[in-house]
């Protein structure tokens, strides 16, 4: 890789950087206009300009030592305290907050990790969970050097609780649910994963970052959800993100234990530093305690009744989306329980869903592309109710042009994907994300 840009001798005045980040932005997906899936949760305008007051409130002080700032000490705790009851944990249950899931995952495995070493000599740890859930607890094992054994799920998208079974040995430390998992807005059985590691007496993570902050509210409106979080006995923590369905701003999720005796293995501390006796709660040293202030100030600025309504016009939109997608002919996979799901082409029907997937950027739609199967994601927020006629009449286009032009599907992202599902080893796909990465970096 070349570094071709170096710092320039003289400064450029602030009004001409402005300017040129304005067109530099410009050429970005326009995600205010609903042509995004992921990424973005926005709750609308006027909310984003009251998070944006928020978070430059506290824009210059450090989440690290809260002894200097104490109004941030009163947000975390109080946030965790929120989200503890949203998820059954009441008073007994203990968290803290994180950059985000990926942050989470990785707090809730090494706290298992620790927790087994010290209170079970367990040396080889091995962590169970679904092949549908998030590759941050890959690389959450990878990092904290603990064996993983992945699941697969069955015709349902649910993880198959007799491979788990089977799978459970002496160094088995924690079981994985996802509360929905991602790709399509599923949930696996938890109160059964529970169930097996009360058994087996080892932990159990319900990984809710997507649904840690929907499920709560679209279970008091009265939609089916099965049991997901701490009132199931067995469940020992969960992650959930404020960042995606709390509506707040991004850097904000937390990570919750049962009880203040398990979280404290995740507290990393220190007393013989020349500088100072120093502990932390998680990975990062420094925290930007803007999306603290955040999360706490959209918790309050919503409370349940702002949540109840903006789920019930969610809930609304979203099965507006999956009424459009399958009345045009593709099938939701699976049976979603929330705000997000999956849709494919019937295997009958001489479609590639990745030529779908390409034909809908070229309209200007951010497409997330999915394997196993192959299907499209649409995480549904309040942003997409006045795109979704717009984005049926353009899924209708381009079903129509892609069964007109099956050749398609040997061009453009069709082709990548269409090749990555055919390669037996899976090293040569990475060869190929690693050098998509340094790519990535390229000036």
């Amino acid at each position: 890789m070349e570094n071709k840009v170096s710092l320039s001798k003289s400064g450029t005045p602030r009004e001409q950087v402005l300017k040129e980040l304005e067109q530099l932005h410009q050429g970005d997906t326009k995600w205010s206009d609903g042509r995004v899936f992921s990424l973005v949760y926005h709750a609308g305008q006027e909310h984003t300009d009251f998070l944006k007051k928020v978070y430059t409130m506290y824009f210059h002080e450090n989440g690290l030592n809260p002894a200097a700032f104490p109004s941030i000490q009163k947000y975390e705790s109080e946030v965790c305290s929120i989200a503890a009851h949203l998820l059954g944990g009441g008073e007994k249950a203990a968290g803290s907050m994180t950059s985000g899931g990926t942050e989470s995952i990785m707090m809730a495995i090494k706290t298992h990790r620790d927790w087994a070493l010290a209170t079970k000599n367990i040396t080889a740890p091995e962590v169970i969970y679904p092949a549908t859930a998030h590759p941050a607890f890959d690389k959450a094992v990878h990092y904290f050097g603990v064996k993983p054994i992945k699941i697969k799920v069955d015709a349902d998208q649910r993880v198959d609780l007799n491979e788990v079974k089977k799978a459970i040995t002496p160094n088995t430390i924690l079981l994985v649910g996802s509360s929905p998992q991602y790709p399509h807005g599923i949930m696996d059985p938890i109160a059964e994963l529970a169930a097996l590691a009360k058994q087996h007496g080892i932990g159990m993570h319900v990984d809710a970052c997507v649904g840690g902050f929907m499920l709560p509210f679209l279970k008091k409106l009265g939609h089916d959800v099965p049991p997901f979080d701490f009132s199931i006995d067995g469940v020992t923590s969960m992650s959930a993100d404020l960042h995606k369905y709390g509506f707040t701003s991004k850097g904000a999720s937390v990570v919750i234990f049962r009880d203040k005796d398990l979280r404290r293995f995740q507290f990393y501390v220190s007393s013989d530093w020349p500088g100072g006796m120093f502990a932390s709660p998680s990975m990062t040293g420094t925290r930007p305690a803007g999306s603290i202030a955040a999360a706490w100030a959209t918790l309050k600025a919503f409370g349940e009744e702002g949540y109840l309504e903006l789920y019930k016009n969610l809930w609304e939109t979203t099965k507006k989306f999956q009424k459009g997608v399958t009345d045009l002919g593709f099938k939701v996979i699976g049976k979603p329980v929330g705000t997000l799901f999956a849709y494919q082409a019937p295997a009958d029907s001489g479609i590639n869903i990745y030529v779908i997937a390409d034909l809908m950027e070229k309209k200007g739609w951010f497409v997330d592309r999915q394997m196993m199967p192959d299907s499209i994601h649409l995480t549904v927020t309040p942003a997409h109710a006045p795109a979704l006629e717009k984005y049926l009449a353009d899924l209708k286009e381009a079903r129509d042009h892609a069964k007109a032009h099956p050749e398609l599907a040997d061009e453009g992202m069709a082709a990548m994907y269409g090749m990555a599902a055919k390669i037996p080893d899976p090293t040569m796909v990475h060869q190929f994300l690693y050098g998509y990465m340094d790519q990535r970096y390229e000036t």
